[in-house]
């Protein structure tokens, strides 16, 4: 909380006290939990689930402090809802003038997205290996997908490796935007937002207006923030194949690929022969859903339904296990379509012996039910919520639109939440179920779900 300072001084913003008072605060309540106290050792996969959700729950809570000390959002709700929106890298925002935000808190609401972009429990492991207690637990909960693979053989040389490339990746794009003419400050709030895969940006209007040069490089960090980071640390470390070799990112990159053209012919006739416009916004809209970044280029309310269905599916699909999107991710799709199509062959060949293999892996029949589990989990999960949000005065549309992209961890939606909108005119009852999915979705669904359970609290 103490970073955003030096904005907040060079541009007199007047936030600065607010942030000190919030860190102060925090800086208490940290030596509190410092403090030597008598913890067992004794460490369970079922205890990760409920530190990694609790401890995102105290970190909204602290992490709102700044918005309601400095009176940005003076409303408890409305900066829940924000602060939960930032670490989720969610991006949905209850803000109607962006703008008008102090700089200092604007810098914050941009850092609650970078350090929740590879997970606050990586960065505690990473950072404070000192605290003694078991790590790979938490790491199991935290990271995403059902392949989540060590790149060492410790828990804090993984972590540090990962942070490793992601503060590389993250001074890379601040580079290069700054290089096509954005300024210091925007280079770094859309650098934390882009690699995050949260899309908090500092203008009212998204990335629209923004140079040709700015969204290609914004589509490009976008693409490798949704892509399985230990693809680029095998990459950097002269695997210069890993990529296309790994099936999960042929799907994923020939994914955005065949979505942007299908979007391009259904869009281009709106723009008078600007070809180039409608394909860098159809590329762009379709990188920003299926990296669950949130970047509007344009406003997409104003294409065709069926671009907009391409894009719903988009940001329900999400992107790699091991990134930093959100979605159902790329590799459980690829296992339910195999799935499916083994159980047409079984249909056929009733004796047939059909192996499920990703690449040069057989999976087992426990993962395949963990990925059923979890599709069947989502389904429920998106189907009650968007009941709940029709009951609450939400139209369908728009009720569809909020669920999906709190659950995706997307940020904008559809209709009354599009792009161009904001989510501040739900009733606070709203506000805290689509800040729950946001949580719910970040944290893989089971890790928080799994708490609601009475089984899970006997011992």
């Amino acid at each position: 909380m103490l970073l955003p300072l030096p904005f907040s001084y060079y541009y007199g913003s007047g936030d600065a006290n607010a942030l000190m008072e919030s860190a102060l605060v925090c800086f208490a309540i940290g030596l509190f939990v410092f403090i030597p106290k008598d913890i067992s050792k004794d460490f369970k996969t079922k205890d990760g689930f409920a530190i990694v959700t609790f401890g995102w729950i105290v970190m909204a809570l602290l992490g709102s402090l700044p918005y309601l000390f400095s009176g940005s959002i003076p409303n408890f709700t409305n900066a829940i809802f924000e602060t939960m929106s930032g670490f989720t890298t969610t991006g949905s925002t209850i803000l109607t003038d962006i703008e008008a935000l102090p700089k200092g808190i604007l810098f914050w609401r941009s850092i609650t997205h970078w350090l929740g972009g590879m997970g606050i429990i990586v960065l505690t492991i990473a950072i404070l290996p000192f605290l003694g207690i078991a790590g790979m637990q938490l790491f199991k909960a935290e990271s995403s997908g059902p392949f989540s693979e060590k790149l060492k053989p410790r828990i804090t040389h993984t972590a540090k490796l990962l942070w490793t490339v992601y503060l590389v990746l993250t001074i890379a794009e601040i580079l290069l935007l700054m290089s096509g003419g954005m300024n210091f400050y925007d280079s770094i709030n859309h650098s934390f937002a882009t690699l995050a895969t949260g899309g908090f940006s500092t203008y009212n209007a998204s990335i629209v207006g923004q140079t040709s040069y700015i969204q290609y490089v914004l589509i490009a960090f976008m693409v490798l923030a949704g892509t399985n980071f230990s693809l680029h640390y095998y990459f950097v470390t002269g695997n210069w194949r890993v990529y296309f070799k790994s099936p999960e990112f042929r799907f994923y990159f020939f994914s955005i690929l065949f979505a942007s053209v299908l979007i391009f012919f259904n869009i281009y006739s709106q723009y008078n022969g600007a070809i180039e416009t409608a394909f860098r916004d159809s590329l762009f809209q379709v990188t920003s859903c299926i990296t669950c970044t949130g970047f509007a280029s344009a406003d997409y309310e104003l294409w065709g339904s069926s671009s907009q269905v391409v894009l719903l599916l988009l940001m329900m699909g999400g992107g790699m296990a091991g990134s930093t999107a959100g979605g159902i991710k790329t590799v459980r799709l690829i296992l339910l379509f195999k799935f499916t199509y083994n159980q047409f062959v079984k249909v056929l060949h009733p004796r047939a012996v059909v192996p499920l293999r990703i690449g040069n892996r057989y999976v087992d029949d426990k993962t395949v039910l963990d990925v059923l589990g979890f599709f069947l989990l989502y389904v429920v999960i998106l189907a009650s919520s968007v009941l709940l949000l029709t009951l609450f005065g939400l139209d369908i549309i728009s009720s569809i639109g909020a669920v999906v992209t709190a659950m995706s961890g997307v940020g904008p939606g559809l209709n009354l939440v599009g792009p161009m909108d904001n989510f501040s005119f739900l009733p606070d009852i709203s506000k805290w179920l689509l800040s729950f999915l946001m949580l719910a979705g970040r944290l893989e669904l089971l890790t928080v779900i799994i708490l609601l359970s009475p089984n899970y609290w006997k011992k």
